[in-house]
C-alpha cells in the first residue's frame, strides 16, 4: 500500500497539513510528519470561531473530546479530509454534516477503556472500605482502628448503567473480585461472565450497592440520573460517573450524600468540561 498521503496525491504542489488539538500524543505528530504532513498542534482545544478561521488549508484535524466541531466550522473548511477523534465518542462532531461533506470521521472506541475500569474498581474499593475517611483521620493525628462502615467488596452488588466497552470489561473485573454484577441498558446487550441484565433503571437503583454510570453523551442523556433516580437508590449505597458530567444533578447527588442516604460518591467528570490549555 502506497504511504503518500492522499491529500498530497489529490492536490499536486501543495503539502498536506494536520492539524491536532488538546494535546494529543507525539506519537501522532511522528507518525504524520514521516506520512509528509505539516502538523500543528495545541495542548487545548479551539472554540467554534477558532477553528473556524484556522480549518481552511487543514487536510486532517485530529481533536479529543472537548473541540465542537460544527457544521459552522466545516463550512469553512476546503480541504477537510478527515476528522480524527482520539477518544472513545464522537458526540462533538456533527456526523450528519461531515457525511454531506465527504469527510471522513474516525474514533478510538476502545482507547482508555481498561483505564477507566481500573479506575472504577479503585474508586468502589476506595470508597468501600472508607480510605479517604481513614486518610484524613491519619494526616490529622487519629488512629481510629475501628472498621465499622467499612467492608470488602466481595459479595457486593454492582449496579451498571450503560453496558458498551465499558460497562462490559467492568462487570467482568468486578466479578473476579467477588462482586454480584447486574446492567441496565437501552440496547440489547450480551451478558458477560454472570453479569445479569434487569429490564428497567428503577430495578437496577433498588437492587445495586454501588451504581456506576457509563452512558455516552448524546444529547438525549443529559440530566439522565436526578432526583428521582438518587431518592430510587438503596440507602448506604455508592455512586459513580465516569461519563458525562451533564448527565447528572450534582445538586440531588450533593444532598443524598450531606443526608446520609447515600455512603460516597465519586466523579471524574466535569458538567462543563475546561478547554485543558492551562
Amino acid at each position: 500500500m502506497d504511504d503518500a498521503p492522499l491529500a498530497a496525491e489529490s492536490r499536486p504542489g501543495l503539502r498536506p497539513r494536520a492539524l491536532l488539538l488538546e494535546n494529543i500524543h507525539p506519537g501522532a505528530v511522528a507518525r504524520l510528519t514521516e506520512a509528509g504532513f505539516d502538523v500543528e498542534t495545541a495542548t487545548g482545544a479551539y472554540d467554534e470561531s477558532q477553528l473556524a478561521d484556522r480549518i481552511a488549508d487543514v487536510d486532517i484535524l485530529g481533536i479529543r473530546s472537548r473541540t465542537q466541531v460544527s457544521e459552522a466550522v466545516l463550512d469553512k473548511s476546503k480541504r477537510l479530509l478527515a476528522v480524527g477523534a482520539f477518544c472513545i465518542g464522537t458526540n462533538q462532531i456533527d456526523l450528519a454534516a461531515a457525511t454531506r461533506r465527504g469527510v471522513g470521521v474516525f474514533h478510538a472506541p476502545f482507547s482508555n477503556t481498561r483505564s477507566v475500569v481500573e479506575l472504577v474498581i479503585a474508586e468502589i474499593i476506595a470508597l468501600t472500605r472508607r480510605l479517604t475517611d481513614k486518610n484524613r483521620d491519619m494526616h490529622a493525628g487519629i488512629w481510629a482502628k475501628s472498621a465499622a462502615g467499612a467492608h470488602e467488596v466481595r459479595s457486593r452488588r454492582l449496579g451498571i448503567v450503560g453496558y458498551g466497552n465499558i460497562g462490559s470489561q467492568l462487570s467482568v473485573l468486578a466479578e473476579s473480585l467477588g462482586m454480584s454484577v447486574a446492567y441496565f441498558d437501552t440496547a440489547d446487550r450480551l451478558a458477560l461472565g454472570n453479569a445479569r441484565r434487569l429490564g428497567s433503571l428503577e430495578e437496577l437503583l433498588a437492587w445495586a450497592d454501588a451504581v456506576t454510570l457509563h452512558v455516552d453523551g448524546r444529547p438525549d442523556n443529559r440530566g439522565l440520573f436526578g432526583e428521582a433516580e438518587f431518592a430510587a437508590m438503596r440507602h448506604g449505597a455508592l455512586f459513580l460517573n465516569l461519563s458525562r458530567g451533564f448527565v447528572v444533578d450534582h445538586g440531588s447527588l450533593r444532598a443524598h450524600i450531606e443526608s446520609g442516604h447515600l455512603s460516597g460518591a465519586a466523579v471524574d467528570v466535569f458538567f462543563e468540561e475546561p478547554s485543558g490549555d492551562g
